[in-house]
């Protein structure tokens, strides 16, 4: 099974400029995780783009990179049975004629 999160924004600290680090701004984030549905074992999506929102929000990451990477490894605690994860996140507001976006695809071992 596969659950999507498309286009999931919020505004947050992020970024290395002193401005970004004193002003909130957009960001976007789009998910796919794989796993092994049962019928029993699901990812509630909602609870997943709250976790996502409050972990930004909470830890102010100076890199888009170092946000994607720590966020990956927390669903995956949180989710320990995921088999794949890809995770983008964008910064639409930060370039005037284009979307900033780091992405990373994960695939795990079996458990």
């Amino acid at each position: 099974m596969q659950i999507c999160i498309q286009n999931l924004t919020c505004k947050n600290i992020i970024g290395i400029l002193p401005t970004e680090r004193e002003t909130l701004q957009r960001v976007i984030i789009n998910a796919k995780i794989t796993y092994p549905y049962d019928g029993e074992n699901f990812i509630d999506y909602a609870a997943l783009c709250n976790f996502i929102e409050n972990d930004l929000r909470e830890e102010k990451y100076f890199l888009l990179e170092e946000a994607i990477q720590s966020l990956i490894q927390k669903i995956k605690i949180l989710h320990p049975k995921i088999q794949k994860i890809t995770l983008k996140i964008s910064k639409p507001d930060i370039l005037p004629n284009a979307m900033a976006s780091v992405k990373l695809k994960v695939k795990f071992k079996k458990n």
